[in-house]
């Protein structure tokens, strides 16, 4: 997006959080900032997506705003070798240019060096944008090396996590020997004197507590300055209490000859904090998996491709390839870009895109997409969409977009998670009184074992976690089948459809209709008056005209260019050729133009009743014959139809075509519901109609006609194969173009939908159980301590059942 459009989208990587409670802070902290329409905080992926208004906010101030709340951003950065620069003032121009960028947050140009570093946002800008920026200025740059931030940031952080994890466990060790030994059970486990001694103790526990866990005391810091509470908060308080308490003892202990024999709990803290580091590891290896979806979608990008410069084949990396270049594609290969066949014929695989299997044939003038396969003959192809705009890069686009957002069912989770940590710790200050006062009077170390077990045992990650690794497993996986959906609203809303409406040309049926008969009047020759139809059909996109004007080519007549025309929607077109004017459409057209043609009405309705469809043909206001064209229903309608009947759903075809037509057609599919002779503007009209009936519609459509249908319905679902301003205002795209898609998109919903409530009835089951039996003091505090840390694993693990999901 360029700066000039005000409205815009961005994705921040944000490090620091440690639990749900984190990421509701962020969220409310950008949502307060003016400008900030929308912000979404998602703890699973770390990311942060916001809407907002450039006018009156920007990245920058995004960024200080959460580093103000204590955590941190992530930056993309690429350095590159600038060439053509002479002067200082070069520099500088440059250096304003990509600054000017949209998601650029900071551009230096250094001129000794002929270099220049950008830190940017990769969501909203990529490096062939800026190669291009720096080449519209009258410069070139070439890429030194793209640094991929975000997937260092990520592994480094999984690093440092491995290190922590390890020196935390060889100084815990010990203790817990120490620990362990004095079991009765245990006896015979050999323990060093030197292992019960309080000083040897203090000085194992004392770096796990404050180097090793100054991470924990560091996230409640910022938590509480900013008035509210986390997970850091209950385990540096656990951990500090039994730490202090023992400190405390051991220093008592020098007046004690058997110094050795005081109440310790240095192990509590040391083996809590290990404990806590082993379950966020798996919880980072678990989540890391939750994102597959997306890596192997970014795999499937061919990484050069071979370009017809200066009359020569040439190699060239993916990124400098632009529009309008030839490509040379040869059999096994990589398609690079999105193109059209302009050389050759073979077949593709598109199964990485579509999920279908069966290679497309593709000859000149055929649409090819980026990732697919060539697999038999040698294409030259026309790159018109590159980068950031091809197929595969707006699929990712999606599924990124629908992994980062939040499905209504989260709101329950976010709650119980703004009030959850001030609770705990009312709930361990509670448990400390009562077993001080009443349960054991006077026995404070029993006391406060017994309120360290309550802080620990509670887990506000499981809750946070519930919801976010399930959108982003299940939208994930639903991808791989060729299933995108947009957020984790529709995944959320799609289980609950009752009722889905079909448009037919090209959903129900293959959208590739012929010309089968060609009906004129007596002293009307058939050729002449087939150069005149071809001539105006073609001027329009319907897949009708399409047919028409192929079928007049095939007979080889010669079209002519004409001299004006309208398309009337609904009722067909309107042109005049060679000072003629001609209309082609159905009844209601030549009504409206005064053609009398009542003659050809039951010829009309003979064909229409054989499901073909015939559109009326006037010649200066006189009837001059008909054209009729049959399109075919996909192999695959009719299951689809069966199976979304035997889900107790509703099925409606809708068209712009004749009743008799359309009732043909729709009893090949197996449907018995029709709204025929549906004006494209009335298609939102009839799906509102659907919804005041208090049912939930689904809209099925590929069209630019079908657009309004689509963003008016409760659900959204654009077949892949249509066009673009379909699927842009769909909520769920169908890429394989068949309608078995439908019912699979329903059940992905639904098997998503169980996944999260079996996460969220865990994690609240988990805390409204472990929370009583600590309390009681069935739980060791370092026992509290595992079953928190796996808590989140398995919420987790759960979640990745989902990828495993066949259809």
């Amino acid at each position: 997006m360029e700066k000039g459009l005000e409205q815009q989208q961005t994705t921040l990587q944000i490090t620091g959080m440690t639990c749900a409670a984190c990421a509701n802070r962020i969220e409310k902290g950008l949502n307060k900032l003016e400008g900030v329409s929308g912000a979404n905080v998602n703890f699973a992926l770390e990311q942060a997506s916001v809407t907002f208004d450039s006018t009156k906010t920007n990245l920058v101030q995004m960024e200080q705003k959460i580093e103000a709340l204590g955590y941190g951003t992530v930056k993309d950065a690429a350095d590159f070798q600038i060439t053509g620069m002479t002067c200082a003032a070069c520099a500088t121009r440059i250096e304003k240019g990509l600054n000017k960028m949209s998601g650029i947050t900071k551009a230096t140009v250094n001129l000794a060096l002929e270099t220049a570093h950008v830190e940017f946002t990769a969501s909203q800008v990529s490096v062939a944008d800026m190669v291009n920026k720096v080449k519209q200025l009258g410069y070139g740059a070439v890429p030194k090396q793209e640094q991929q931030e975000t997937g260092d940031h990520r592994q480094k952080e999984l690093r440092n996590h491995k290190i922590k994890l390890i020196t935390s466990a060889i100084l815990s060790l010990p203790l817990l020997w120490a620990m362990v030994s004095h079991f009765s059970f245990t006896s015979f486990i050999w323990l060093p004197d030197l292992f019960m001694n309080p000083w040897f103790q203090l000085a194992l526990a004392t770096p796990v507590q404050f180097i090793i866990g100054r991470q924990f005391y560091v996230g409640a810091y910022k938590a509480l300055r900013n008035g509210s509470a986390n997970m850091d908060v209950l385990v540096a308080l656990g951990t500090s209490a039994a730490y202090f308490y023992s400190l405390y003892q051991t220093i008592q202990s020098l007046n004690s000859p058997a110094h050795h024999e005081v109440a310790l709990y240095y192990e509590t803290s040391a083996v809590l904090i290990t404990l806590i580091l082993l379950g966020k590891l798996f919880e980072i290896l678990a989540k890391g998996r939750t994102s597959e979806a997306i890596k192997t979608l970014m795999g499937l990008q061919a990484k050069t491709a071979t370009v017809i410069r200066d009359g020569q084949e040439i190699s060239v990396p993916i990124e400098e390839v632009i529009v309008k270049d030839i490509i040379v594609v040869k059999p096994g290969e990589k398609i690079p870009v999105d193109g059209e066949v302009i050389q050759g014929a073979s077949s593709v695989d598109e199964s990485m895109l579509t999920g279908e299997s069966i290679p497309v044939d593709k000859r000149t003038g055929d649409p090819v997409f980026g990732a697919t396969i060539n697999k038999n003959g040698m294409l030259r192809i026309e790159a018109t969409k590159v980068g950031r705009e091809t197929a595969l890069a707006q699929i990712i686009k999606v599924v990124e977009e629908a992994q980062g957002s939040k499905a209504p069912i989260q709101r329950v989770a976010d709650a119980i998670s703004g009030i959850f940590v001030p609770i705990v710790v009312g709930i361990a200050i509670l448990t400390f009184l009562v077993w001080y006062f009443a349960v054991e009077p006077g026995s404070f170390s029993s006391a406060l074992e017994k309120a360290i077990a309550v802080l620990v045992i509670a887990c506000p990650c499981a809750l946070g976690l519930a919801t976010p690794t399930s959108i982003m497993a299940g939208s994930g996986r639903a991808a791989e089948l060729g299933i995108l959906f947009k957020g984790g609203e529709h995944l959320e809303a799609t289980h609950r459809i009752q009722t889905i409406i079909l448009d037919k040309t090209g959903t129900v049926t293959n959208g590739k209709p012929e010309l089968t008969d060609v009906i004129t009047t007596s002293g009307t020759q058939e050729d002449s008056f087939l150069r005149l139809v071809g001539s105006v059909e073609r001027n329009s996109e319907h897949p009708l005209a399409e047919a028409i004007v192929k079928g007049i080519k095939e007979r080889g007549i010669e079209l002519l260019e004409t001299e004006q025309f309208e398309a009337i929607p609904g009722y067909g077109v309107r042109a005049i050729v060679e000072g003629k004017e001609l209309l082609v459409g159905t009844r209601k057209l030549m009504v409206q133009y005064g053609v009398n043609a009542e003659d050809a009405f039951e010829m009309m309705s003979r064909l229409e009743e054989a499901g073909k469809t015939s559109m009326l043909v006037a010649i200066d206001g006189t009837y001059a014959g008909m054209v009729a064209v049959a399109d075919t229903i996909k192999d695959t309608s009719k299951e689809a139809v069966a199976r979304l009947k035997n889900l107790g759903i509703e099925v409606i075809m809708i068209t712009g075509d004749n009743e008799r037509t359309a009732k043909a057609i729709a009893a090949q599919a197996g449907i018995d519901q029709v709204l025929a002779e549906v004006l494209p503007e009335g298609k939102a009209a009839e799906v509102k109609k659907l919804q005041a009936a208090g049912k939930k519609v689904a809209m099925v459509g590929d069209g630019i006609n079908d657009a309004p249908a689509l963003a008016t319905a409760d659900i959204g679902m654009a077949v892949g194969t249509g066009t673009d301003v379909a699927m842009e205002a769909a909520d769920v795209t169908l890429m394989r173009g068949d309608l078995n898609s439908i019912p699979d998109a329903i059940f992905m919903s639904k098997r998503t939908m169980a996944n999260i409530k079996q996460n969220l009835f865990w994690a609240l089951a988990y805390n409204v159980i472990g929370i009583p039996i600590a309390a009681l003091g069935f739980l060791a505090p370092w026992l509290a301590g595992a079953a928190m840390a796996l808590s989140s694993v398995s919420v987790v693990l759960n979640a990745l059942r989902l990828q495993r999901i066949k259809l």
